[in-house]
């Protein structure tokens, strides 16, 4: 299973903000790696850099390959809508994504792992693909024998099941149901998808 396994803060820096999560490093230095990372008389960014670290940043964030980032916005520019907000909707409904916004896992990375490892269930039945598109009313679920490791019971005791609105959390079965797909301002991350689409426009 191909995925990024580089330094994570030096990306971070790069991008300018921590995008793998809380990260002491990045805070201590929270500028751009090099000789020169810290010099304001930077060279000015172009408008093809600007839209280049937006892509990257979706990418890493996504934990997604160039060639799936390429292939999924391929597809939403073939799907009704605006063609950047439907390309965060589909890096959303991720398994992978998914498992991360419920809870069950503290990072993608992690939410990753589980989903590989068939800790994770979709509709009753083990899914160990991380980029298995869920849908509309799918029930993501933790697998019965998976469900009292420590890694899970910690993450979901301090996660907040009612803070995106489009999942409907069961504490009981330690599942949760996907109850639409999520607008772009229920999208809580910092990228500028318009910035993407003019990319690959060109």
């Amino acid at each position: 299973m191909a995925r990024y396994r580089g330094p994570k803060t030096k990306i971070s820096r790069k991008l300018g903000e921590p995008i793998f999560g809380h990260d002491k490093a990045f805070e201590k230095k929270n500028y751009p790696p090099g000789q020169h990372g810290n010099n304001k008389r930077r060279r000015k960014i172009s408008e093809y850099g600007l839209q280049l670290l937006e892509k990257q940043k979706a990418k890493y964030t996504y934990g997604v390959l160039e060639k799936q980032f390429s292939n999924l916005f391929k597809k939403a520019t073939r799907s009704k809508g605006v063609t950047g907000e439907v390309l965060l909707q589909y890096l959303e409904m991720r398994l992978d994504n998914l498992v991360f916004r419920i809870g069950i896992a503290p990072t993608r990375s992690g939410a990753r792992q589980f989903v590989s490892h068939k800790h994770i269930t979709v509709n009753g039945d083990v899914v160990n693909i991380p980029s298995y598109r869920v849908k509309v009313g799918d029930v993501i679920g933790v697998r019965e024998k998976s469900k009292s490791l420590e890694v899970v019971t910690t993450s979901l005791a301090s996660a907040r099941y009612n803070k995106y609105p489009w999942l409907e959390w069961d504490g009981n079965v330690l599942s949760a149901k996907v109850i639409n797909v999520p607008e772009r301002s229920e999208i809580p991350e910092n990228i500028k998808e318009q910035l993407i689409v003019e990319l690959y426009s060109k």
